[in-house]
């Protein structure tokens, strides 16, 4: 009797051996042999589910019969070992875009991502780094944040899987409905932790919305080991992996526990060996996930310099800072550095202010950040919101933190509230009604425009001759109302539709046809009030 499932979407079996192993889940390791209808074999590793039991996940990529072999480490259990089946696959016939078009990939051009079927794919991540944990109650708390954030045109989330930042190992707040994911010594995990993670890790999904796991924050190399890391990244891949997830190997990788500071050749030789063992795992991550979903890495500040070698990436992360304002330029000379080194990566910025952090950050800062590096070429942006990343709750407050503080008390469903999410969200909905992918920054096209040392100013990128998109800071503002920025390097053949985008409230102002003059300029129109301002000239 064949299983039954259908295209992109994860369906799943079990194989239950007699109940003779004394530590299942290190005594014995099961994957499937699973041969899809064009003749290729994929090797899917299998979780283990509690008692004696284990249970595979996989998604057919086309419709059609798959045949099943499974192959277990203890090859005389005729129970695991051996074990044959099949699966029909049916056609994806609903309306989720990434059952639709597939998993992710990076593109050709090795700039942006895309799904498996070729469609572009824009990220913008919100960061739950907790977003497993009990703080964020299931279902309804959880589905409540999700809800918001589809609706305001998010398609990511950067969560955590378990071993999270700001605390100890284990620490109470971590835990789940079922507790923690692994027991206190680290040597066995905690089947049912991940029962309850899988329920959120499957809403998102369902919600539209790409799992970016992170397999645990930097410091639990050092302090549990690569091996247990491997069998970690074994069950999370076993898993998730049928899902279209991404991910992402550690959080600030190359960072020693908050409170262990080494200095000097101490700590050079210290990230040396954490560079070497974090590259050796993202080896064994390529060689069990039988998917090929993209992989990143979280960084102090740039993903590629936390491995060997880089090469080993398909997406360059940047953390860029939390300090307000005096961050701004750094985000944009990170992202344009980034762009520019070799080997080419898509460039995300993966962690930068977040809301509300330390009293500051507002909505302003988001929307510069969004805007100045989408058009500077980075391939997504992640925003966050102090008081979500760390779930934050009105009767219990998250607390303080290793280094002894806290970053902030906002509850998280305060936090939902402010109003930046709603505004980046705005930038990912009005470039995705262009081909932005195919977008490069243009700075030339206006003047003046931001340079190094000159980050305030407006910035531009499009494609010749179809559409141009210009971002008006805030700071320049009153120079265009004045009649003092310009548009530069207009085809003269060319008549463009003008429209004046509000990146705070998505209101669009019909400005009227623009062409150039005999030098190829035009004034950008006169803003209505002074604030940030969106220029979007359309080929007519």
């Amino acid at each position: 009797m064949p299983y039954y499932g259908v295209q992109n979407t994860p369906c799943e079996w079990s194989y239950t051996s007699p109940p003779r192993y004394r530590e299942p889940e290190i005594d014995v390791t099961l994957d499937v042999e699973i041969t899809d209808p064009e003749g290729r074999t994929q090797r899917v590793p299998a979780f283990w589910a509690g008692n004696n039991t284990w249970r595979v996940r996989y998604a057919p990529h086309a419709p059609g019969a798959y045949r099943l072999r499974s192959v277990c480490s203890d090859a005389e259990n005729p129970a695991l070992h051996g074990v044959e089946g099949a699966l029909e696959a049916t056609a994806y016939e609903g309306t989720n875009p990434l059952l639709r078009h597939g998993p992710l990939r990076m593109a050709e051009n090795r700039r942006h991502l895309e799904h498996r079927d070729g469609t572009p794919f824009l990220w913008l991540a919100d960061t739950w780094w907790m977003g497993l944990c009990r703080r964020l109650p299931w279902p309804d708390g959880f589905r409540e944040l999700t809800a918001d954030r589809v609706a305001k045109g998010f398609n990511v989330v950067q969560i955590v899987a378990g071993l999270y930042p700001d605390m100890p190992a284990l620490d109470a707040r971590g835990a789940n409905e079922a507790g923690f994911p692994w027991d206190r010594a680290f040597k066995h995990i905690n089947p049912a932790y991940f029962d309850m993670a899988d329920l959120r890790i499957a809403h998102l999904v369902q919600s539209g919305m790409v799992p970016c796991i992170v397999g645990s924050w930097g410091y639990y190399l050092t302090q549990l080991g690569p091996d247990v890391l491997r069998r970690h990244w074994r069950n999370l891949i076993a898993r998730w992996g049928a899902y279209p997830v991404v991910w992402c190997v550690a959080g600030e990788a190359l960072m020693p526990y908050y409170l262990d500071r080494p200095e000097g050749e101490d700590l050079q030789r210290l990230q040396e060996d954490l560079r070497a063992q974090w590259s050796a795992l993202v080896r064994d991550i390529r060689a069990m996930d039988p998917y090929g979903h993209p992989i990143t890495i979280h960084p102090t500040r740039y993903g590629r310099e936390q491995l060997d070698d880089p090469a080993l990436l398909d997406l360059e992360m940047l953390q860029t800072g939390h300090s307000g304002y005096s961050t701004l330029p750094t985000t944009v000379d990170m992202v344009e550095e980034s762009r520019f080194r070799e080997p080419r990566l898509p460039v995300l910025v993966g962690e930068a202010n977040y809301e509300g952090i330390m009293g500051g950050s507002g909505a302003d800062v988001q929307r510069f950040l969004v805007w100045s590096t989408l058009l500077s070429g980075a391939a997504g942006y992640t925003y966050g919101a102090n008081g979500i990343w760390q779930v934050n709750t009105a009767e219990v407050p998250y607390g303080p933190s290793p280094h002894g503080a806290s970053w902030g008390h906002t509850p998280w469903d305060v936090a939902a509230r402010l109003p930046g999410s709603a505004q980046v969200g705005l930038a990912r909905r009005l470039l995705g009604r262009h081909p932005w992918w195919r977008f490069r920054p243009h700075p030339e096209w206006v003047e003046p425009h931001h340079a190094p040392g000159l980050r305030m100013a407006p910035y531009a990128a499009g494609i010749p001759g179809e559409v141009r998109v210009v971002y008006l800071p805030a700071s320049h503002a009153f120079a265009a109302l004045h009649g003092n920025v310009f548009l530069r390097e207009m085809e003269p053949e060319d008549v463009y539709r003008a429209i004046l985008f509000d990146p705070i409230t998505g209101e669009a102002i019909e400005c009227g046809a623009i062409d150039g003059n005999e030098a190829g300029g035009a004034r950008f129109p006169r803003p209505p009030v002074i604030q940030d301002w969106v220029l979007v000239l359309e080929r007519r």
